[in-house]
């Protein structure tokens, strides 16, 4: 009994009992847990981040007065500027917006009819341009994340967010040009003012450039399907090597 004793005595004094947790330990240990328990942020966010500073606002007039708006992305360091060649069709003059505010005319480097694709290029560029990354269109599948960023009814820089609903698709552009094939269909909702805009994967490289919607009663409005022309395709109005 009294080496018993003994034993528990020197337990004690060579292993203390652990100090009390004092008021200010449990704040930081709850705010340790709920740190490390923060869900990373969203891939939309993450895309919106990459492809902001490469957008482009497109303004066109006609007879002196403004009559719509237009998306478009920069895509190579000389800063060329992919859009849709309807956005721009039968305008007197173009205006570019960029993401620092600085504002330009614009003048048409190519023109892709077949596959209503245009290139711009800045009258007077902003000091730094920032291209965007392209994506490789052939390495997605039906249900993978597909985000439009634009500018609908002249939202500057909205984005929406869904998924890649069928590829080799044909859709007749609103200025009633030709036919066109071989477009992304997504769900992403797409309105006046997307067209020209680039269609991103979840990494904010650029898989397309939104080409417009379809909609049986022919009202421009979205109602679930959208278009875009691939980038291999589009890319090589500007000079872009394809996949």
């Amino acid at each position: 009994m009294v080496a018993a004793l003994v034993a528990l005595l020197l337990y004690r004094v060579l292993l203390p009992p652990p100090a009390p947790l004092s008021a200010q330990d449990v704040h930081t240990e709850i705010m340790n847990t709920m740190a490390s328990a923060t869900p990373a942020p969203a891939y939309s966010a993450q895309v919106y981040q990459v492809i902001r500073p490469s957008l482009v606002l497109i303004e066109t007039g006609a007879d002196g007065t403004s009559n719509g708006f237009g998306s478009g992305v920069v895509v190579s360091d000389q800063g060329d500027i992919l859009t849709s060649l309807h956005v721009i069709a039968d305008a007197d003059a173009i205006k570019l917006t960029f993401p620092d505010g600085t504002e330009s005319g614009a003048i048409v480097m190519a023109q892709q009819p077949e596959h209503d694709i245009a290139v711009l290029r800045a009258t007077k560029p902003p000091a730094q341009l920032v291209p965007a990354t392209l994506g490789n269109p052939n390495a997605m599948h039906v249900g993978d994340e597909a985000y439009a960023v634009g500018h609908p009814l002249g939202l500057y820089g909205s984005m929406s967010a869904g998924v890649i609903s069928g590829f080799d698709r044909a859709f007749r552009p609103p200025n009633g040009g030709p036919p066109l094939r071989g477009l992304i269909q997504v769900d992403a909702a797409i309105n006046p003012g997307n067209s020209g805009g680039p269609l991103l994967n979840r990494y904010g490289q650029v898989l397309g450039i939104v080409a417009g919607i379809v909609n049986p009663t022919d009202q421009d409005v979205f109602i679930g399907i959208g278009f875009a022309v691939p980038i291999d395709v589009a890319g090589g109005a500007a000079g872009a090597p394809p996949y």
